[in-house]
């Protein structure tokens, strides 16, 4: 059995369906990012577990018992929030410490598990500062030691990183799946970010409108989405409308290669811009560079083709190899390229 289960849960706002059905099993343990655009049910879903909002169908169950109709305080749970929701007229220590106050946790205990959770985020010698002397790296700590000094059976985490600048999100990510790998602590957490679902899951959910579209681990779900949502969300693609066909894909009067496929009939063919490169001779398609732009450990390439415009990414080894107004061949492995019916059904694992 799954340590945390979701099954079937709903939420709807007057005629708007936010979570339609909506299945899950978490494993102990397991960090799993909720990923999609704004607007897909993540966040409601998150807070259907918190227990801040009350789902309209659906069960949750948590190490086999229903916390469905609890309480937010009777769940247990840790959670961090984009604005960190800090207490600007307390101490870093009393922040920390509240939850356990609130659980009427002894004095000395308390003292030392607010130790132990300030030296597990680093942040040991700020004990007595205030929120307002904190940067925002610092604040994002002490909201997840808040979380962690209660020692829940879950953590979720509401776009927690969502206020700090790129780099700083970038070195926040490393360390919070170093301190999750520490302690081992089942974790969810929502974001609209692929690159830092893909940076900290065991496991992707990828939602739209309510409903999951695909359930994977990041390297599987990139390199096989499975259809066009998949594909153009996490990471990009070039997707073709055509058909399969005795030799291939066809799409318009070109054939592409592809491989052994179950796929019949009319299909949406996807082929990833690092798997296009450029070549002389044996050209798949021709076309001319429309634009092209430095990207700093690549260059991103927009080619005009007969199948349509296709993106192209070059490592940057150097000067780019096609300038804008070129012509140039394109070609990929047809192992490169994957085909998808039109149609994909709402996957729920």
């Amino acid at each position: 059995m799954a340590f945390l289960e979701i099954t079937g849960l709903s939420k709807a706002y007057d005629a708007t369906t936010v979570v339609d059905s909506l299945s899950l099993s978490v494993g102990k343990g397991e960090f799993v990012c909720l990923l999609g655009p704004s607007g897909c049910g993540k966040t409601t879903t998150l807070q259907m577990l918190a227990g801040f909002v009350a789902p309209d169908r659906g069960r949750i169950e948590l190490d086999g018992r229903d916390i469905t109709r609890l309480r937010s305080n009777q769940r247990g749970l840790g959670i961090v929030f984009q604005s960190y929701a800090l207490f600007p007229h307390m101490t870093v220590a009393q922040n920390v410490a509240f939850g356990l106050e609130m659980r009427n946790v002894a004095f000395g205990e308390r003292c030392t598990r607010v130790a132990d959770a300030l030296e597990l985020v680093h942040l040991g010698a700020f004990a007595k500062r205030y929120p307002k002397e904190l940067s925002g790296g610092q604040r994002q700590r002490v909201a997840m030691a808040r979380a962690l000094v209660i020692q829940p059976p879950v953590l979720l985490l509401d776009e927690p990183m969502g206020a700090l600048d790129a780099k700083l999100r970038e070195d926040m990510q490393f360390e919070l799946r170093a301190l999750q790998n520490r302690l081992q602590i089942t974790t969810l957490m929502v974001t609209h970010d692929q690159a830092e679902a893909m940076t900290l899951a065991d496991r992707v959910v990828l939602m739209n409108k309510g409903r999951i579209e695909q359930v994977d681990q990041p390297f599987d779900m990139y390199s096989r989405p499975n259809g066009r949502f998949s594909s153009t969300f996490l990471g990009k693609a070039n997707v073709f409308d055509g058909r399969v066909g005795a030799g291939g894909f066809v799409v318009g009067d070109t054939t592409l290669p592809m491989g052994p496929s179950d796929v019949t009939g009319d299909a949406d063919y996807i082929v990833r811009p690092e798997k296009v490169e450029f070549c002389d001779h044996d050209a798949l398609v021709r076309g001319h560079v429309l634009a092209r732009a430095f990207q700093g450990n690549h260059w991103l390439f927009q080619i005009k083709t007969p199948i349509g415009t296709m993106q192209i990414t070059q490592v940057n080894h150097g000067l780019p190899l096609a300038n804008n107004g070129d012509e140039v061949g394109l070609r990929w492995a047809p192992a490169s390229a994957l085909v998808v019916n039109k149609e994909v059904l709402h996957e729920q694992s």
